[in-house]
């Protein structure tokens, strides 16, 4: 039977009456008194016992029933009394003295009284304690399981007596189910395997017991359809519960207790139908108010409705407030026991922080409750109300939730918020790695954000601890894990259906993730955790008449959080967007006046210090160097002791007077704070602009300030091991190596610079410097390029430094690839360095090598652009001259060697120019003080530029001279044979388009003329239109326009008879759609004409159309003629002509037979020719012939295409038909005049197809 979901089945008819007489079922039928026959009485004599105001202790009574020797009847209707008014131990008690007395009787009188004190033992289980309360001793209180025993003794000696005894099925039905509610739910099996726990198998059994009791009561107790039903939910086939709850309705619309509504209620909800499931509980409600459960079961599903809606949603507060006021305090109100009310009224206390009444809730639900869930409810309450002490009992918390969890069956099957609860247990017991065990198997179960949350938090704060604590450790297994779970988190916010509120701590997580690796990323969670914040303001939308502009979004964000704001801002600047950062770091310092003004007791000074420093690290990035200097002085002015202001005080003198107030400001500073390591670094780095070379590194001032940091201040301070590594490789790079023992030196020197870079490497694995470094020594002592190409490239993506491309160009340029060297170069421009001379001196170099490499003057010369803005920047280096000197020298060179046809006389002048500046500069530059090279060297060079260089040009420009001279007659001469061809093709361009257009013109001309003659034939068949129109109608009596009548033809001759002469001929000017309506009409007659006149020539013309026709279709009816010879009875010559020019007529035209009807006209005699033997077979073949002709319509085409193709000459198109004389084209009538002789001739009969 499949489950109903509607009607009555689901009790939401609303249409059933409340009968009061059928409400109260349970004790009604126990009377209001009861007559004990008493002996030695008259026998008419009783006491008269009222079972309304029953004795408190009925000792008396049960003494008066043992001597008087009553039937069992009266023991078992007293103890029901008792019963009825809730005195169920005055009941047993009654009913155990009754059985005492039955004893001597027949056993089988003792079945009904002990199926009674069954049902009692298991309505006090129903009420006893689950579990032993707090503070009671064990041997005063009776549990569940003790009167369960008892029953189940009462059940044993009543299945002694009689087996078959049928109540005992349903009490033993109900003696399982209760069994099981005290057995913990089993474990998850694995799939395929089928579960055989005890709690299933005693299950199973009662649902065996309630089968055997409606077996033999033949369907008909409901009461085990009930607990059938109860068994099968208990088991989890809730759609076969729902059946069963279904029938007993369908049975008894109007039982209410127990009502199968509740039932059919829980089965919906479970199998997920909860509007459904609502309306059962709600005509549960109606047909009885006061339903304790009806009402905590509505109050359930409002508060799992509230749900979902986030506690700041309006919705929330109306739905949860029904939910409590409504449905859950009434059920409270009817029954302050009830364990299903008191588990859902305690979580209300729990917000509320009343512990008292919270604990004392929870121990009635876990003590007096049948079900497990409503049992680990309460668990999970007394933990909650553990956790959230000030001072909580974790031991106790955590015993709690276990117990919790193992009410619903534990592991996979437990209980999900109180497995939450151990995990937040063990995290405040630190232990983190069970904690996490515990959260992957929830989310293997579950897939909870909550869980997702804690544990991706957990693996963050494991990589966070490991920055801190400085321990070299692989973390990126837990980086990968945690954004994983973060960002899943994240993405399940955007699912409409899951109703998830956006944690900040989440994004804020992310963003600290993404620090290092995404700053991109950081900077995008940080963004979405202001916007949700500023979405969270009430004042968010601008007043009426304010703009929402970006000065209201700052104002906006002056609320916020400060440390938000200078987050955001520190991402901006690391990312070189200064002008966003500043006005971050403004916003931020608004934010924190704010702050301190909504609440004074904050202590802002720290955030406002920190924030001022980065406005004015801000400052010093943009070059603004002046604001950076007033914030800076406006620190140490509210701070004296705050160095980090001042050393970026002192580098700013550097910047701007390095060589008066900077050294000064930078010697005042280390001699204040020359303990701090950052002022340290910084006078290293002054040193390393400042200083003189030493001739031996041991006698370096700044290898020696590294080195005193080093031994004396902190071993392992980063920068002054870069720094030493950056002074060893700059020697190294400037040693002789003239002989083996010099280059064994220098290789050592290199090792050491490594070894020093190396240190700080492992100090610091990102450290972009020392692997620089040693990329570099790999270039300079090994000569490895491709390991230091992979090196600088990984370097390059993690320091933002123009150094990186500058080495970058080194090894590209030694590598030959000029073109990505110059990218590299380019690149460092951009960089911040576009004033500095030295790299617009490599680019210069590298465009000298690749023009000498590609022998191309333009790049030479790129080169040469170079080499003058280097020299433009730094006047005072004569080295940059000798550069200029040295291009205009090689470009010189490239000009002589290249052939004529590659250069240009006047790049050839140029050249000998910039020879005599170069041939001038090699003279000052060897006459300079300190030369970058020897003077002889130099001067040797210009004096090959004198002698040699300059001769070769003064000859290169004499034979370029000549060279361009024939170059240009040659090029003239070309020049003028393709003009002379040019006006060649162009003449003959213009004779054909001239040809072309004469052509066309004569085409014009002829269209022109067709078109007139045309528009001639077209006028003249109007006009012969109008005339045929003209004798086609007349004019009657009364001066009115009516058409021509035609006269009746005469009777058809008989078979055999002559035809007569024809009279005279019709009007020819009838036109053809008449006619061959005339034919239609003559054709579908049943009777031939035979008269002779006009209109008869033509129904003779007709039919003797319409034989041959006939013939032509039945080609093999032809021996039914005796002759097809056509047979002409005139005797005259005249006769026999008019006949010859029918035939000939009939034969030249078959598009139209009109032609031959108006050449008999004009001739007036036409004889019939009368075929020999004619034959009709039946009348069919005349329908036959008159259906092909009424087939047969006038041509729909217009007179322009009939006069197109008479104008064409297609056979048959002359103006033979016409009447007056019109001009006719004589060779197509010669054409037709021969074909009709030739037919003539042949004697064969003329056939109209």
């Amino acid at each position: 039977m499949a489950p109903l979901l509607n009607g009555f089945p689901n009790g939401a008819s609303g249409h059933l009456p409340n009968d009061p007489s059928l409400v109260a079922l349970r004790f009604s039928d126990i009377p209001s008194q009861i007559d004990i026959p008493v002996t030695g009485l008259e026998a008419e004599e009783a006491v008269e016992v009222n079972l309304e105001e029953l004795l408190d202790d009925p000792t008396e009574l049960c003494t008066l029933l043992e001597q008087e020797g009553v039937g069992k009847h009266y023991w078992m209707v007293i103890a029901l009394a008792y019963a009825k008014q809730a005195k169920v131990d005055h009941a047993i008690e009654i009913l155990s003295k009754g059985l005492g007395t039955l004893n001597r009787g027949n056993p089988k009188e003792k079945l009904g009284p002990l199926s009674l004190t069954c049902w009692l033992y298991l309505w006090k289980s129903r009420e006893a304690p689950r579990v032993l309360p707090e503070g009671q001793p064990a041997n005063e209180t009776r549990l569940k399981d003790f009167y369960l025993q008892a029953a189940t003794g009462c059940l044993n000696e009543a299945s002694r007596i009689n087996p078959a005894f049928p109540p005992l099925f349903l009490a033993k039905g109900v003696l399982y189910l209760l069994r099981a509610s005290l057995q913990p739910p089993s474990k998850a099996a694995a799939p395929g395997v089928p579960d055989i726990s005890d709690r299933v198998e005693t299950l199973r059994q009662s649902i065996k017991c309630f089968e055997d009791a409606l077996r033999v009561s033949a369907g008909r107790n409901l009461m085990a359809t009930l607990g059938r039903a109860r068994a099968y939910f208990s088991l989890g086939k809730y759609a076969e519960a729902l059946e069963g709850y279904q029938e007993v309705l369908l049975k008894t619309p109007h039982l209410q207790d127990p009502d199968p509504r509740i039932g059919i209620g829980c089965c919906l909800w479970q199998l997920g139908h909860k509007d459904e499931a609502r309306e059962a509980w709600e005509r549960a409600l109606d047909l009885n108010s006061d339903s304790k459960i009806a009402n905590i079961l509505l109050g359930l599903y409002y508060i799992h409705d509230s749900s979902h809606y986030a506690t700041t949603d309006p919705s929330f507060g109306p739905i949860y407030k029904k939910a409590m006021t409504v449905y859950t305090q009434k059920a409270f109100k009817l029954d302050k026991e009830l364990p299903l009310t008191c588990a859902t009224f305690g979580s209300y206390f729990m917000m509320r922080k009343s512990w008292a009444t919270v604990d004392n809730l929870a121990r009635k639900a876990i003590e007096h409750t049948d079900v497990n869930a409503v049992a680990s409810d309460g668990w999970y309450l007394l933990a909650r109300k553990e956790h959230y002490q000030d001072r909580p009992d974790l031991a106790k918390a955590n015993d709690f939730y276990q117990k919790a969890d193992l009410a619903r069956g534990g592991g996979d099957k437990g209980y999900l918020p109180a497995r939450f609860g151990l995990v937040q247990i063990q995290i405040l017991q630190r232990d983190y790695d069970g904690a996490k065990f515990r959260l992957e198997k929830i989310i293997q179960q579950s897939k909870s954000t909550e869980a997702m949350i804690i544990l991706g938090a957990l693996h963050a704060e494991d990589v966070f601890r490991s920055q801190v604590s400085g321990i070299k450790e692989d973390k990126s297994a837990e980086v990968k894990k945690a954004t994983t779970l973060l960002e899943a988190v994240r993405l399940a916010w955007k699912d409409p259906q899951k109703k998830l509120t956006p944690d900040t701590s989440v994004l804020v997580y992310l963003a600290r993730l993404y620090e290092t690796d995404y700053p991109d990323k950081a900077l995008q969670c940080l963004q979405q955790v202001e916007q949700m914040t500023i979405n969270d303001m009430p004042n968010k939308e601008p007043p009426e008449g304010v703009d929402a502009d970006e000065a209201w979004a700052a104002k906006l964000r002056e609320q916020l959080s400060p440390q938000l704001l200078c987050d955001i801002g520190c991402f901006h600047f690391n990312s070189e967007r200064f002008d966003q950062a500043r006005e971050f770091f403004q916003t931020a310092l608004n934010a924190c006046v704010k702050a301190g003004e909504k609440d004074e007791g904050t202590d802002t000074d720290a955030l406002v210090t920190t924030i001022s420093y980065n406005l004015a690290r801000t400052y010093e990035a943009a070059g603004l160097l002046e604001e950076a200097k007033q914030v800076y002085e406006g620190l140490l002015a509210r701070h004296e002791d705050y160095t980090d202001a001042r050393t970026r005080l002192a580098y700013i003198e550097l910047r701007q007077n390095p060589t008066e107030d900077g050294p000064k400001a930078m010697a005042a500073l280390y001699e204040t704070d020359s303990m701090n390591l950052e002022v340290r670094s910084l006078f290293g780095w002054y040193l390393s602009k400042a200083k003189r070379r030493a001739p031996n590194i041991a006698e370096d001032q700044e290898q020696r300030h590294y080195k005193h940091t080093l031994q004396h201040h902190d071993k392992h301070d980063r920068y002054s091991l870069t720094g030493m590594g950056n002074l060893y490789l700059t020697t190294a790079r400037e040693m002789r190596r003239d002989t083996d023992q010099d280059k064994e030196k220098r290789r050592k020197t290199y090792e050491k610079a490594v070894e020093f870079y190396d240190k700080a490497l492992q100090l610091d694995p990102r450290n972009a410097y020392a692997a620089q470094g040693i990329a570099i020594a790999l270039v300079e002592d090994r000569k490895d390029l491709t390991a230091a190409v992979q090196l600088f490239s990984k370097i390059r993506d993690t320091v933002k430094d123009p150094s990186v491309y500058v080495n970058l160009g080194h090894v590209f340029a030694e590598l030959k690839q000029y073109s990505r060297s110059i990218e590299s170069y380019e690149a460092a421009l951009t960089h911040n360095r576009a004033s500095d001379p030295q790299i617009l001196a490599c680019l210069g170099r590298v465009w000298l090598l690749k023009g000498k490499q590609d022998k191309s003057p333009s790049a030479m010369k790129t080169a040469l652009s170079y080499s003058h803005r280097a020299l433009a920047l730094a006047p005072q280096q004569i080295h940059f001259q000798f550069n200029i000197a040295f291009v205009q020298i090689q470009l010189a060179q490239l000009i002589h060697i290249l052939p004529e046809s590659q250069r240009t006389l006047e790049d050839v002048m140029k050249a000998s120019e910039g020879l005599e500046e170069a041939i001038e500069s090699f003279g000052e530059i060897a006459q300079s003080k300190n030369p970058p090279y020897p003077r002889h060297d130099i001067e040797q060079r210009a004096n090959m530029g004198r002698n040699t260089m300059r001769r070769q040009l003064e000859r290169a420009v004499h034979s370029q001279t000549e060279y361009e001279e024939k170059n240009a007659a040659k090029l003239q001469e070309a020049r003028d044979l393709r003009d002379a061809e040019i006006r060649r093709r162009e003449a003959e361009k213009r004779k054909v388009e001239e040809q072309k257009e004469a052509e066309r013109q004569k085409i014009r001309e002829e269209r022109d003329k067709m078109a007139q003659l045309s528009r001639e034939l077209a006028e003249k068949r109007t006009e012969e239109e109008r005339r045929r129109q003209e004798a086609e109608y007349t004019t009657d009596e009364e001066g009115e326009r009516v058409k021509r009548t035609k006269k009746k033809g005469g009777k058809r001759k008989k078979k055999g008879e002559d035809s007569d002469t024809g009279t005279e001929a019709g009007d020819g000017t009838e036109d053809k759609a008449v006619k061959k309506t005339r034919r239609k009409k003559k054709a579908q007659s049943t009777e031939p004409s035979s008269a002779v006149g006009s209109s008869n020539e033509e129904g003779g013309a007709t039919k003797s159309k319409r034989k041959r026709k006939r013939l032509a279709r039945r080609p093999g009816k032809e021996d039914k003629f005796k002759s097809q010879e056509m047979v002409v009875d005139s005797d005259s010559e005249d006769d026999r002509q008019a006949a010859a020019q029918l035939t000939n007529g009939q034969a030249s035209n078959d598009e139209d037979g009109d032609t031959e009807m108006r050449d008999a006209e004009d001739s007036q005699t036409v004889t019939r020719q009368k075929p020999r033997n004619r034959v009709i077979d039946d009348d069919e073949d005349e329908d036959e012939v008159g259906d092909e002709e009424e087939e047969e319509e006038p041509s729909n085409k217009t007179t322009a295409e009939v006069d197109a193709e008479e104008h064409g000459g297609h056979k048959g198109a002359s103006f033979a038909d016409n009447p007056h004389g019109d001009p006719v084209d004589e060779s197509v009538g010669a054409a037709g005049d021969a074909g009709a002789k030739e037919l003539a001739m042949s004697g064969a009969p003329t056939i109209m197809s």
